[in-house]
């Protein structure tokens, strides 16, 4: 059988070893236009902010080494065109810009996505940088070198992460977001506020509700927007991905954003077509519905089932929680599932509590306050979303959430769940039961907050 892999970042990476290491007589071709795989964008904030000395160290894999797995890997090959109905590619080696054509038993679309440019007069200013790939990483880097004042525009993961990055290297930050809130995919308001209040201590300047409608200047940008104009020596655009899906077109089924559909088993509307990553939907469990999520956790589990997959039904996505997590100054900020926001936008009869204390008893040398906000259905109970906010480190606690989720328990569940009592993690009752039992106690109409 021969497998052509689109693309190979995170997902077609995964993809190829997997059917390789399963089965290592499969002829496999890549296909990728770029002249690296498998850049970690989610380190560039390490980088800029000098943690990670090296941008090189985010590659945690090279086409050397899927070729000494046995896959043919064409760099800097980019495919024109893809016929479905026959199985073909076009593709044009942009070295030398012969065009060519190739031919596959089963297809896994791995393009990933691309920076969502808003169309605003003037962003095609050379003071106005996007924010992804390996190349755009290194053009901010040397970039903000001689640039004092920087500003972002999005404050989502990547627009908050930088904000820290560059706080932490002497810079003047200026953060502008549309939104009434941070991270409004991850937190609700309330937990938004402790983000915004950190990165305000910390001396970056935080706007809110001011959407930018143009660039101008020439020595400084002026970013103008809905409130007021905001002057920055550079300006760095983090406002989300589209899905780079042009190819497949009409050729399989795509949700209203050019997303790719797939089934529970990674596969298109065409049974010889596999998407996996930014190209493609998740199965979101909190909502059982498809949805958008670009992160690199669902790419590398995607990838690998497509990499299974190609061979017969054989297992199943689970889909995701989008459990996700940074480190802010210090504290962790993580998430797991749908913020009330959300869960009231889809139709739950969903609330919320909040927990705030110490993690482990105020008898030991250190310990430290810690936030969690439990969202849940009080028709059904299910758990459908937590947010954690501490300097203690939390973020395994949003992964165990995001299974008690994915297992669909209920507050009751959580409330009396086993787990490990020791003073120098937490109490006799670990923090996730207090808050599980707070959910128990609200529903009973004994609500102490």
């Amino acid at each position: 059988m021969k497998v052509i892999v689109v693309g190979c970042t995170h997902a077609g990476t995964a993809a190829v070893d997997q059917i390789l290491k399963d089965h290592p007589e499969t002829e496999v071709a890549v296909y990728e236009r770029d002249d690296n795989i498998s850049f970690l964008s989610c380190g560039i904030a390490l980088y800029l902010g000098r943690k990670v000395k090296k941008l090189e160290d985010m590659f945690y894999a090279d086409p050397e080494t899927l070729e000494k797995l046995g896959a043919k890997v064409c760099m800097k090959h980019d495919v024109l065109k893809i016929d479905a109905k026959n199985k073909k590619i076009m593709c044009e080696n942009l070295e030398t810009h012969d065009v060519f054509e190739d031919s596959y038993d089963k297809l896994i679309m791995t393009t990933g996505s691309y920076v969502q440019v808003p169309p605003i007069m003037g962003i095609d200013n050379s003071k106005i940088l996007m924010c992804k790939s390996y190349a755009q990483a290194k053009a901010i880097y040397e970039t903000a070198k001689d640039n004092k004042h920087i500003a972002i525009v999005g404050a989502g993961y990547i627009g908050v992460e930088l904000a820290e990055s560059y706080a932490n290297t002497e810079h003047e930050v200026t953060l502008i977001q549309s939104n009434n809130q941070v991270l409004n995919h991850y937190l609700d308001p309330s937990m938004s506020d402790n983000v915004v209040d950190l990165l305000k201590e910390h001396g970056v300047n935080v706007f809110l509700n001011e959407h930018v409608t143009g660039f101008s200047g020439d020595d400084q940008v002026v970013i103008e927007t809905s409130t007021e104009d905001h002057r920055a020596d550079l300006v760095i655009v983090c406002t989300g991905f589209i899905a780079n899906t042009d190819l497949l077109r009409g050729q399989v089924e795509m949700d209203r954003h050019g997303a790719i559909i797939i089934n529970e088993y990674v596969q298109t509307s065409d049974p010889d077509i596999y998407a996996a990553g930014d190209a493609c939907t998740v199965n979101f469990n909190p909502t059982g519905k498809s949805s958008y999520m670009p992160l690199a956790t669902n790419a590398i589990r995607q990838g690998a089932l497509a990499g299974v997959n190609v061979f017969g039904n054989i297992q199943k996505y689970m889909g995701t929680q989008a459990t996700s997590g940074m480190e802010l100054f210090g504290h962790t900020v993580a998430s797991t599932g749908l913020t009330l926001t959300n869960a009231l936008e889809h139709g739950f009869n969903a609330d919320a509590v909040v927990f705030i204390d110490y993690y482990r008893p105020e008898y030991m040398p250190t310990t430290e306050m810690l936030t969690i906000r439990l969202v849940y259905d009080k028709d059904s109970r299910k758990i459908l979303g937590a947010q954690f906010f501490s300097k203690h480190e939390v973020a395994q606690s949003a992964n165990t959430i995001s299974v008690c989720i994915q297992n669909n328990n209920t507050i009751d569940d959580l409330a009396f769940i086993d787990m490990l009592f020791q003073p120098n993690y937490d109490n006799p009752f670990n923090y996730l039961n207090l808050v599980g039992q707070m959910a128990v106690d609200k529903e009973r109409g004994c609500d102490q907050e």
